[in-house]
């Protein structure tokens, strides 16, 4: 998934609701995020929850995707098994030449929002003592902790 947006206390995301990850998220919205640039030295690990936010939220992100991936929304079942891609290319392809406008969102679709409980900031060091720096929600705040790498 793609971080669509940061919202003051939480990321969002958007995913089809039937997909597997939708479904292990309802089953336990406990979740861990992890973002990492190698090239940079430099990771992200958030933990938090996770919820369904309101549907006029995923219209909107819906509304602001490239119109090809909306399109895409109405071809594929992301995670489904399949046979072969080609029938997928061919139905995109031919939906992009007479589709007048992008489909709208599916009743299907939706926002993710996470709700980050711990951040932590990996900074990679030559040395491998390795910068790292927990933020840990506290009330209304943040509390920091210098780890040991």
């Amino acid at each position: 998934m793609t971080t669509k947006r940061l919202e003051e206390d939480a990321l969002l995301f958007t995913s089809a609701l039937w997909t597997r990850k939708a479904r292990e998220i309802e089953a336990n919205p406990r979740v861990a995020l992890l973002f990492h640039w190698p090239a940079l030295g430099r990771q992200v690990h958030v933990t938090g929850e996770a919820a369904v936010a309101e549907r006029a939220l995923a219209e909107e992100l819906f509304e602001e995707r490239d119109p090809l991936h909306r399109l895409q929304t109405a071809v594929s079942r992301q995670g489904e098994a399949i046979d072969d891609l080609g029938p997928l290319r061919e139905r995109l392809e031919h939906l992009a030449r007479v589709q007048e406008t992008p489909p709208p969102c599916p009743p299907d679709w939706g926002a993710l929002r996470v709700r980050p409980e711990t951040v932590e900031l990996w900074d990679e060091a030559a040395d491998r003592l390795h910068e790292r720096r927990l933020f840990t929600r506290s009330g209304e705040g943040w509390k920091m902790a210098l780890l040991s790498p």
